[in-house]
């Protein structure tokens, strides 16, 4: 089954190659859309639609192929008889008896407290209000006087023009 599956697979891209090939080989149907325009003599705008030439058919074969091959490597990729049949990598793999691995707790670093660390209660009460130092005192800005009204001196009288 391997070896019919790694076949398929050399056929697939061989037939991929082909029809990359192929398809960069053939005259494209808008090389001729010139012609169309006065500088050539030409049947129709996109040439000739009937006929087909050796290229085209090749390319033709060479996606048939390609369909075929994706087709037989879906089926055999679905229908392995070499996995488990619940299988993915991991159900692969052998589990120890017990359920834990051999080395479950080597690089595991120790959880336990020292002895000079008090541990947390849930019963402790909060410290009383008295022993709580006050916060600083509040701080009046003082009151500063008004300044002295400055003295009004007149304003200058407008000069008057002789005539």
């Amino acid at each position: 089954m391997n070896m019919v599956f790694n076949l398929v697979i050399v056929v697939q891209v061989i037939s991929a190659l082909a029809i990359i090939g192929l398809v960069l080989l053939q005259h494209g149907k808008g090389a001729d859309m010139g012609a169309a325009f006065g500088s050539g003599a030409s049947g129709s705008l996109f040439g000739a639609s009937g006929s087909s030439n050796f290229l085209s058919k090749s390319t033709a074969v060479a996606a048939a192929i390609f369909f075929a091959s994706t087709l037989s490597l879906a089926y055999m990729g679905n229908n392995r008889t070499g996995a488990p049949a619940d299988g993915g990598l991991m159900e692969r793999m052998a589990a120890p008896a017990n359920g834990v691995p051999a080395n479950a707790g080597a690089n595991v670093p120790a959880t336990t407290t020292p002895a000079d660390v008090p541990a947390p209660t849930a019963g402790v009460p909060s410290a009383p209000a008295a022993d709580v130092p006050p916060g600083p005192a509040e701080t009046v800005p003082a009151t500063v006087s008004p300044a002295p009204a400055a003295q009004s001196t007149p304003a200058p009288a407008a000069p008057t023009q002789q005539k």
